[in-house]
């Protein structure tokens, strides 16, 4: 039984074009399955989390991250008696719009981007699902519902101030109400993001050898964890010594937002979705406690991981492919597969120019990107053995 504040497809404010909807699948389930079958979300095997793509099979991927924020989604949305499918659809695109090589690539594109509007992941986002997809013989982009194209504009909190130009154009045509909170269901979606990427970045940066287990027992939830691991397996090997500590860290994350979000909305007295929008304040979020600890645990990621020296130098290897492809594009657009040059008009205006040369580029695979770098330049922007002296153990 969900909520009176969950959202239900029966009452889902529709899409953008209107369609005969499935005899067999809800409107958010028909969302999800058109994300899960899109080109952007199969790409995401091949982008950045942390390390670049190639570094080694057992690192996290977009694609793997955004499978286990969905999981993370599914099992907080259920526990809430929220709306799993449209948590889950909006978990599934969160990532939708990044870049080749991460947070790094997305930094370079923005500067690159800085004279023609910027460039931001989650607006990118909305842009593959709204218009770059094009499968579809009576529309271009996914055509999801609204409901699901809030959560993905929205999922972070309103949207207010400098708005990027992507949510801009789409909302002049589709309103997403982009100064209220998003759904229940979207913001599980958010809170799920931080507790999948907090967990596996521990066990990546782990396996890289950038910092030990001697050193995250110093911090907060996770010295507990081995506490307790240790005093119930005394004898337990060091591989699953780890992982037995790392997912009871888990655990703690999503107990605390399932805590924390159940006396929220208790609190909050809403009857509706809409009344979860208006409230002016997330009803979805970890309590003062956990938030301070998790602060303490992205400190040491960023410091020790982040920017440590090993992925610093690949970051500084990968800025370069970025900039020297988007000059290049941008001043010989004939380099652009045939199919993204049909309108030529486009390239007549130097912003929309840029913008469909910034849309080529931030679909591009970690590996497409150096490929045609390589093509572009002849230089191997990697060390001659193709990887970062990360050591995986």
């Amino acid at each position: 039984m969900r909520a009176t504040y969950a959202c239900d497809p029966n009452t889902a404010r529709g899409r953008l074009y209107a369609e005969e909807e499935s005899a067999h699948r809800s409107c958010f389930q028909r969302d999800r399955d058109r994300i899960i079958h899109c080109s952007a979300f199969r790409r995401l095997k091949h982008k950045t989390q942390v390390f670049v793509e190639h570094e080694g099979d057992f690192y996290r991927t977009r694609l793997t991250h955004s499978i286990e924020v969905a999981q993370v989604a599914r099992t907080i949305a259920n526990a809430l008696d929220l709306n799993t499918d449209l948590t889950e659809a909006v978990a599934l695109a969160h990532d939708l719009g990044h870049t080749p090589f991460g947070h790094t690539g997305e930094d370079a594109l923005a500067l690159l981007m800085q004279p023609y509007g910027g460039f931001d992941h989650n607006a990118q986002t909305l842009r593959i699902v709204t218009w770059l997809e094009r499968h579809y013989a009576e529309f271009d982009g996914l055509n999801l519902t609204w409901d699901t194209l809030e959560g993905i504009a929205k999922h972070n909190g309103p949207v207010e101030g400098d708005i990027p130009y992507a949510l801009t154009e789409y909302n002049a045509k589709h309103d997403l109400e982009l100064h209220t909170h998003a759904s229940a269901e979207a913001q599980v979606a958010a809170l799920s993001d931080d507790v999948a990427y907090n967990n596996h970045d521990l066990h990546d940066g782990l396996r890289a050898g950038l910092f030990s287990e001697a050193q995250i027992m110093e911090l907060p939830i996770v010295g507990a964890a081995y506490a307790e691991v240790d005093k119930a397996y005394p004898d337990i090997d060091a591989y699953r010594r780890r992982h037995e500590a790392l997912r009871r860290v888990f655990g703690v994350m999503v107990t605390d937002v399932l805590t924390e979000s159940r006396q929220r909305l208790e609190g909050a007295g809403c009857a509706t979705a809409q009344d979860i929008r208006e409230l002016g304040r997330p009803v979805i979020a970890f309590s003062d406690a956990c938030w301070t600890d998790l602060k303490e645990i992205r400190n040491f990621l960023f410091t020790n991981m982040y920017r440590a020296p090993s992925v610093m130098e690949q970051r500084r290897r990968v800025t370069v492919a970025l900039n020297d492809l988007f000059p290049a594009y941008m001043a010989d657009p004939s380099r652009l597969p045939n199919r993204w040059l049909i309108d030529q008009s486009a390239l007549e205006d130097e912003t929309t120019k840029a913008r469909l040369v910034a849309d080529y580029i931030a679909g591009m695979t970690d590996r497409f990107a150096l490929q045609q770098h390589a093509e572009l330049t002849g230089t191997d922007v990697l060390d001659p053995n193709g990887h970062s002296g990360l050591s995986p153990v």
